[in-house]
């Protein structure tokens, strides 16, 4: 029967941090500061809370004695954030990157069932009703506001390491495309001359690849292209590098066909006629989209990639980090075991034991949370990389650490502690006074 009794209240704490952690996990930081401070009241204003405090304050005066193995929880679990907030930080920083491109008041029209520009072909005659489509707007002289577009990759070496080379991709536009991209401008040297072989570079682009400086000569597809400007634009088009779109598809010899067709609506509430235009139109098989829709599509799939594995790592982490924090809080209540005994001798109940323990591991907890996510802020933040899109080439883009990921780090973190601290407090306020006094 006392097996059995034990048995059930192993089984009851179970249940008790699964539950609390399915809590943890949902609450907004309001409502958490509302339960510290509803904890700060209790502790202060009732008198089990200031028995709380008085055993909190012997226990973390103690960590002196023990700061070996207080450091093996704070560097654990710090650690632990680190690793997850960086991993976070790529994903969310690809997925910034891409979701910044593009706009909801300009549309980019693909072959059907092209989920991507460099699996798309359009001829010239269905740019020519892409173009004229209701919903499209003009400029001054009349003319359409539209870009028809190549996409083609190219491999050049890395200029971290040069015997190592990757996709860069290159875009063809012709004037049209800097009126629909008014965020795109020349930050060193000129823009290209139509019909001539030059390129300009974006900068996201030009610090991932050799060879790309401003003056240089590149060769692509057979044939030396100049290098003749620098552009940035905030977005995924840094990654690219842009040419005249006839030189392009001749030097590729993809003919009069394009991949993309990009246009500017006279209003994003015009997009809905342009799309039922063109889908209702027998001479065309067209998707269309918003570019800010197409754009943050191409960044779904591998965005959950990089969340799904920075959990899983996290996971395993905080495993290790609960099994180490476990073995420092039973030791420090083995060591402590007779003045707990004391304590509770002398009127102290179990509650005031258990809220004490929990304190101090999720204080170290605290400590390792703030001190993984500063690391992973100062080495990650702002940290250029580049990995492979939807297009087969390389987009470069920026780590993010957000204050939403260091909150989600601050909570793992003290989730951790919970875990690692919940046992041991028990157990704690379970220890037989008489026992725990005959205790050397």
């Amino acid at each position: 029967m006392r097996k059995f009794k034990s048995f059930l209240r192993g089984l009851g704490l179970v249940a008790i941090v699964i539950a609390g952690l399915l809590i943890w996990s949902r609450l907004p930081w309001p409502a958490v500061l509302l339960l510290v401070l509803l904890l700060a009241l209790w502790l202060v204003l009732t008198r089990r809370g200031r028995q709380t405090l008085s055993i909190t304050s012997v226990g973390i005066s103690t960590l002196r004695q023990r700061i070996g193995a207080s450091l093996v929880v704070v560097i654990g679990i710090a650690g632990v954030v680190g690793v997850l907030v960086a991993m976070l930080a790529m994903g969310e920083g690809f997925q910034s990157t891409l979701q910044q491109t593009g706009s909801d008041d300009t549309a980019i029209v693909l072959r059907g069932g092209s989920n991507a520009e460099l699996n798309s072909v359009l001829d010239r005659d269905s740019v020519n009703v892409v173009v004229q489509a209701p919903g499209v707007a003009r400029s001054a002289d009349g003319k359409p506001v539209a870009s028809a577009e190549q996409s083609v990759v190219a491999n050049l070496p890395k200029r971290s390491d040069a015997s190592v080379e990757a996709n860069v991709p290159i875009r063809g536009v012709g004037d049209e495309a800097w009126t629909l991209r008014p965020n795109v401008k020349i930050v060193q040297g000129r823009r290209f001359k139509p019909g001539l072989r030059e390129l300009v570079v974006g900068q996201g682009a030009m610090r991932q690849f050799a060879g790309l400086d401003v003056g240089r000569q590149l060769r692509l597809a057979g044939q030396e292209w100049s290098i003749v400007g620098e552009f940035t634009s905030g977005d995924s088009h840094d990654s690219e590098l842009w040419g005249d779109a006839q030189t392009v598809a001749s030097a590729y010899r993809r003919g009069s066909s394009v991949q993309s067709v990009t246009v500017r609506l006279t209003s994003p509430q015009a997009f809905d006629a342009f799309k039922a235009a063109l889908s209702g139109d027998p001479r065309l098989k067209v998707d269309v989209s918003t570019t800010r829709e197409y754009f943050s599509k191409q960044s779904e799939n591998l965005t959950k990639v990089i969340r799904v594995v920075g959990i899983t790592v996290g996971v395993i982490m905080a495993i290790g980090a609960i099994f180490g924090a476990l073995n420092t809080m039973f030791a420090a209540i083995a060591a402590r075991a007779r003045e707990i005994a004391t304590l509770r001798a002398i009127g102290f109940r179990g509650l005031p034991v258990v809220v004490s323990v929990l304190m101090e591991t999720m204080l170290l907890a605290l400590l390792g949370g703030v001190l993984g996510g500063l690391v992973s802020w100062l080495i990650f933040n702002g940290y250029t990389a580049s990995t492979l899109g939807a297009n087969f080439s390389q987009v470069v883009f920026q780590f993010k650490v957000s204050p939403e990921l260091l909150w989600l780090g601050i909570k793992w973190a003290m989730a951790i502690g919970f875990v690692g601290g919940l046992f041991p407090a028990v157990r704690a306020a379970r220890l037989p006074v008489t026992t725990a006094l005959r205790e050397l």
